[in-house]
């Protein structure tokens, strides 16, 4: 019994002292390889976006109405597929349309009076033209009748004095000489009467040409006067089918419409009231805002990142990878916009669509552990 007792007391020491070479040699052993590993190893850094979601890759469109009015008809159809200008709604144009017409009559009435008018002012130009070479035709006529009537005044003057000489010798008879006298007279009378028709003609030439002015002056101002309501009138045309277009509202973009607002036909609208969205056709992109500590100086385009969404377990439906594209270089209600190319993966099960929430992870950097713990620290002891 005794033997057996210090056969196991010295088995006992003897394992003591092989623990206690064996000890020291595994701790070192674990601490090598720890310091190996804390230096060598490679851990990827992620920094994560507050918020996230899917957005159509160009920007959605708002529909507004730009004035208040009825609501005549509406096509404002949740995922209705529309193009550029089409009619999306239509507001109670009535008084407009009114207005409009009875503008368009108006400035159709001014169109014969000024073409009237401008017919008047061609008469009266091609008329004084007449006028002045039939007067200037008169008096080139009474002039010649004037050199007749002196020439034939001259001779009876001649034949007078020659009656008076032949009447003083007694051959002609006193009534003869009479009558020679009367005809020279009357030659005379009737040469001074053409020549007071030339004095009068020459300035009833001018006044009539003063009367024909003041007469295309009056026109010149009245086509003046309809020109001018019939600018006015265009002006008011283009002014009305400026509004009648404003109560039609059409779409801005070719899309899809990803968002309506509920109305009818009577239904009144109230200017700048949102109406919808429309979602241009295109490729899906991530839109993330992230803290200025995590985006300013870490992200940059090319870097990957990968997308968790809302309502949709990553366990059971998988992940998004995505790539960054852009990074906003200012900051904007205390967040930074990144943007985000999603790359399509066949182990994703996700039905992607604009406006899908969630979350990003970017990948920022490779390091080993050992750095990240000496930088936890130095943020640890310069935090305040």
């Amino acid at each position: 019994m005794a033997t057996s007792f210090h056969r196991v007391n010295g088995a006992l020491r003897s394992d003591n002292g092989l623990h206690s070479v064996l000890s020291p040699l595994l701790a070192l052993a674990l601490l090598a390889a720890w310091v190996t590993w804390a230096f060598t190893a490679h851990l990827t850094r992620y920094e994560v976006a507050d918020s996230a979601r899917l957005e159509v890759l160009g920007a959605a469109y708002p529909v507004q109405s730009n004035m208040a009015g009825r609501v005549v008809s509406s096509h404002l159809i949740l995922g209705h597929e529309v193009k550029a200008g089409d009619a999306i709604l239509q507001l109670d144009n009535e008084d407009q349309l009114l207005a409009l017409k009875q503008e368009r009559v108006h400035l159709a009435s001014l169109a014969p009076q000024l073409a009237a008018l401008r017919a008047r002012m061609q008469t009266e130009a091609a008329g004084r033209a007449d006028e002045r070479r039939v007067l200037d035709l008169s008096i080139a006529a009474a002039r010649a009748q004037y050199r007749e009537a002196q020439t034939q005044a001259d001779l009876a003057a001649q034949d007078a004095g020659r009656a008076v000489r032949l009447h003083a010798e007694g051959i002609l008879s006193d009534a003869d000489m009479q009558r020679a006298k009367a005809e020279a007279q009357s030659r005379r009378a009737a040469a001074d009467n053409l020549k007071v028709t030339i004095a009068r003609l020459e300035p009833e030439l001018t006044v009539r040409e003063r009367d024909r002015e003041v007469r295309q002056k009056q026109i010149q101002a009245d086509t003046a006067k309809l020109e001018a309501e019939a600018a006015a009138s265009a002006a008011a045309i283009s002014r009305l089918e400026y509004e009648v277009e404003r109560r039609c509202l059409r779409a801005p973009t070719s899309g899809r419409l990803g968002e309506c607002a509920g109305i009818r036909p009577g239904s009144y609208i109230t200017e700048g009231q949102q109406l919808g969205i429309i979602l241009p056709s295109g490729k899906l992109q991530v839109v993330a805002a992230f803290t200025p500590s995590a985006a300013l100086g870490k992200l940059r385009p090319g870097q990957p990142a990968i997308v968790r969404l809302q309502g949709f377990p990553w366990a059971q439906f998988g992940t998004l990878s995505a790539r960054v594209t852009r990074v906003a270089d200012d900051i904007r209600d205390g967040k930074v916009r990144v943007e985000l190319a999603v790359i399509s993966s066949a182990s994703s099960h996700i039905p992607v669509q604009h406006g899908l929430p969630g979350s990003v992870e970017v990948e920022v950097e490779d390091l080993s552990p050992a750095a990240l713990v000496l930088r936890s620290a130095g943020q640890a002891v310069g935090a305040p």
